[in-house]
């Protein structure tokens, strides 16, 4: 595929995605919506992608919507009057996805449905969509010059990217409250202390320590288990009721039970490592679509 702000890189089955416009801090930009959209797509449909690492080049992580481009800068249609019905009756009408719906959000569902682990490298600042398009990543790693803001409220806007979603669920609500309210920069101690961040790295460690993390993650693992208990987590805990979680959790162990289980329970039993064979998205169970209510 064709990338211009976005480039895809994969070594030992970690996807690399740096964001590509250092000369404008990696401002964001409707291509760079589309271009993240879709690489995220690939990533999940491609089975040599065990995991993903996003990060920018050179000095920032994205500071944000690009806001010299012409036009509306956030790819919105001025003369339609969308309604909530719309976004639920139209929600891929190309007329609301290319001039309603959020570019950001576009983004974050493509995280949200991937079914890899996802992993932020924040190098440098990460501003408005900047910090939010972190919030579905499964974790994200500051180096020590990082510096993030959700920073709406001074440009009199709301949050994005899905993240009225995310983000309390990331830091509690009274931390989210408190960070779109003030629309304060904090640095990378204060985003740990608040839980957005798990961990500081000096800034020429950061995408080393992201992808050996990456590799904890999903060397010996089976790839069709880990992308069960990622969907599982994200989903389940938003039920209304544990019940509804134990309707989905025992078809995800039933599944794995008789494939990748099997392997694993034996490897135990013998001592040895196991040798997980089950691919993505080949072969997850048809019930997961099920339980998605995005696709």
């Amino acid at each position: 595929m064709n990338r211009e702000t976005v480039r895809y890189e994969v070594t030992d089955g970690v996807l690399v995605l740096t964001l590509t416009r250092p000369e404008n801090l990696n401002a964001f930009t409707v291509q760079m919506a589309d271009d993240l959209e879709a690489a995220f797509d690939e990533a999940s449909a491609d089975p040599e992608v065990a995991a993903i690492v996003v990060t920018g080049e050179g000095k920032a992580f994205c500071a944000g919507m690009d806001l010299s481009s012409e036009g509306n800068v956030f790819g919105l249609d001025e003369d339609l009057q969308p309604t909530l019905a719309d976004l639920y009756d139209r929600f891929d009408d190309p007329a609301i996805v290319s001039g309603v719906r959020d570019t950001g959000g576009r983004v974050s569902l493509a995280i949200y449905r991937c079914p890899k682990p996802v992993i932020g490298a924040i190098n440098g600042a990460a501003v408005g969509i900047g910090a939010t398009m972190t919030l579905p990543m499964d974790f994200r790693l500051a180096s020590e010059k990082a510096r993030i803001g959700f920073v709406f409220g001074r440009l009199g806007i709301v949050l994005e990217a899905c993240s009225s979603w995310f983000l309390p669920r990331v830091v509690g609500m009274q931390n989210a409250l408190e960070l779109i309210y003030t629309a304060d920069i904090v640095d990378a101690e204060r985003a740990k202390d608040l839980g957005l961040v798990r961990s500081i790295h000096p800034p020429e460690e950061l995408l080393d320590a992201a992808i050996a993390l990456a590799h904890r993650f999903v060397d010996g693992r089976s790839p069709v288990a880990t992308a069960l208990m990622r969907h599982m987590l994200y989903r389940n805990s938003a039920f209304a009721s544990p019940v509804d979680a134990h309707r989905v959790d025992s078809l995800a162990m039933y599944y794995t039970s008789i494939a990748d289980g099997k392997e694993g329970v034996a490897a135990f039993l013998e001592k040895r490592p196991a040798q997980f064979t089950s691919t993505l998205p080949a072969d997850l169970p048809d019930f997961l679509a099920e339980t998605d209510s995005i696709r």
